[in-house]
Parts: structure tokens; C-alpha cells; sequence
């Protein structure tokens, strides 16, 4: 973020549908030629707006549902934004038995294709972060793990009450506990949605030495004015997140120029909360 002047995150998420140059109907459905068109749309947009952010959020899912054509177009992705000098969080959820995990972990943070960080869904317990956070801090990466995730759903387990907070707030809890050996910020983070601007300020609390990466900038209605208390007191400690706002800034022919737009407003929008917190 302090290399880069910049604490926006770019999520590329293609939805093939949602621009005339990559709606699978003009290439009469055919995977290979929509995927073609879906990396040229990408591939635009992330070199457009990357003075603008400090690193790209690949949401894994709509890569997976155009085939092994759309996980060629992540690969390639991948590879751009390590070219333009940009961490990759590739956003997996990804969670399960340790022995799976370690497997996920080889897939996803090590090797040539290997993301700079994966989000990680932590309700098989807690046993089930270790093999991420290993692969990760073996390969100079991190993690994020889901604490309090943007959807309004979240409410249904994640804040379930126990006799030791909301299911959220111990996750937190636990997260902290991993990073009580870093002097800065490291290999654990956390997923804690932009949408969710009253409880910012109880997290960064919960979590001080935890990065913090703020989904539902922009598409699901969170502001930049509101994300403030989500940063430490030096500006720093977070990454605030915003994929169809930006992707997405123009259906029409200029969507490129909308793209750049979009991160430089949202950039300095950001910078501006944190100058009049």
C-alpha cells in the first residue's frame, strides 16, 4: 500500500453476460471463444486501473464456470498482474479436512500459478487454517480467513451469540492469537465486509495486527467514506475491495475509461476519509 499510494483492492470477477464484447450469445456459446473475449475484457481493465491499486482479487468461482478455458484465462490473469507488479488475492473460500487443506494450500499458494494470498473459510475448525498459513508463510504469502463476511446472510451463524461472543468475534479472537508473533502485519488476515461499517472500528480492535480486506466497495452499497475506522492510525492495516463497480463501470464501448475512472474516484475517495477521520 505504501509502494503503491493506494489502498483499493480491483476483484476481477468476468461475468461473460454483463458486457456485449464477452456475451457468450455473439460467439454462439462457444467456452473457448466467450473465455477469449473475457481475458482480452480482464486483461484491459486490470492494466487501465493499475496505477490506481495495490493489488487484484480474482473471485475463482466465475473463472471455474467458464471451464478449463476460464481457469486458462486466471492463469493469464495471474501472470499479467505479477508482470504490472500486483499482489493477487485469489478468492477461493477455500476450507476443509487438514489433509484436503494441504492440498488446496499446494494448488493455490505455491509453484509458478500460485496466488501472492486465498481467502479461507474456517467452519470446519480451526485446524483446518494451519496448512494454508504454513504454505503461505513458506511462500512469502498470506491469508484471509472469513470473519465477517459483505452478504446480508452473514447474520444466520455469524453472529450467533455463545458464552464467548459471536461466532464472528471468535474467529477474531483466534486469528489475533495467530498473528501475536508478527510486528507488523503478516501472514494471517481477515474478511471482514465494507457493508458492515458499525462493527469496523470492533475489528480493527479485535484484530491489531491483522490485515483486513474490505469487500463490497461500490456493487453492494458500501462508501469509502464509511471505511475509516477499518485503518489503523497510521492509514494502514487494510484493503477495501470493489470488483463490478469498476469491472463493470460502462456497458458500452468505453469501458476501459470507465474502468480507470472508477479506481482513480474510488483511490482517492479513500484517501480522502482517511485525511478527515
Amino acid at each position: 500500500m505504501l509502494e503503491l499510494n493506494t489502498r483499493l483492492c480491483l476483484g476481477l470477477d468476468p461475468r461473460p453476460e454483463s458486457h456485449p464484447s464477452t456475451h457468450p450469445k455473439q460467439f454462439d456459446f462457444d467456452p473457448a471463444a466467450t473465455a477469449t473475449a473475457v481475458l482480452k475484457h480482464c486483461l484491459e481493465v486490470l492494466e487501465a486501473t493499475s496505477p490506481y491499486i495495490a493489488c487484484v482479487k480474482p473471485q475463482v468461482a466465475f473463472y471455474e464456470a467458464l471451464g478449463i478455458p476460464g481457469l486458462e484465462v486466471l492463469d493469464k490473469i495471474c501472470h499479467a498482474a505479477k508482470e504490472l507488479g500486483l499482489p493477487i488475492i485469489l478468492d477461493a473460500k477455500r476450507g476443509d479436512f487438514p489433509s484436503t487443506a494441504e492440498a488446496y494450500a499446494s494448488a493455490w499458494l505455491t509453484g509458478e500459478r500460485a496466488g501472492t494470498a486465498l481467502t479461507i473459510n474456517p467452519f470446519l475448525g480451526f485446524e483446518t487454517i494451519t496448512p494454508f498459513l504454513k504454505a503461505a508463510q513458506n511462500n512469502d504469502g498470506a491469508i484471509f480467513v472469513l470473519v465477517k463476511t459483505s452478504n446480508p446472510g452473514s447474520s444466520d451463524l455469524q453472529d450467533l451469540q455463545t458464552a464467548h461472543g459471536t461466532i464472528s468475534e471468535i474467529i477474531a479472537k483466534h486469528l489475533s492469537e495467530l498473528a501475536t508473533s508478527e510486528t507488523s502485519y503478516g501472514a494471517v488476515g481477515a474478511v471482514i465486509g465494507a457493508t458492515h461499517t458499525q462493527e469496523l472500528e470492533h475489528f480493527r480492535k479485535l484484530l491489531p495486527k491483522v490485515l483486513l480486506l474490505l469487500p463490497g466497495l461500490g456493487a453492494q452499497g458500501a462508501k469509502a467514506r464509511d471505511l475509516a475506522p477499518a485503518f489503523d492510525a497510521e492509514g494502514l492495516g487494510a484493503i477495501a475491495s470493489s470488483s463490478r463497480a469498476i469491472q463493470y463501470a460502462s456497458s458500452g464501448s468505453d469501458y476501459v475509461n470507465a474502468a480507470r475512472a472508477a479506481a482513480k474516484t474510488m483511490r482517492d475517495q479513500l484517501e480522502t476519509a482517511l485525511q478527515n477521520r
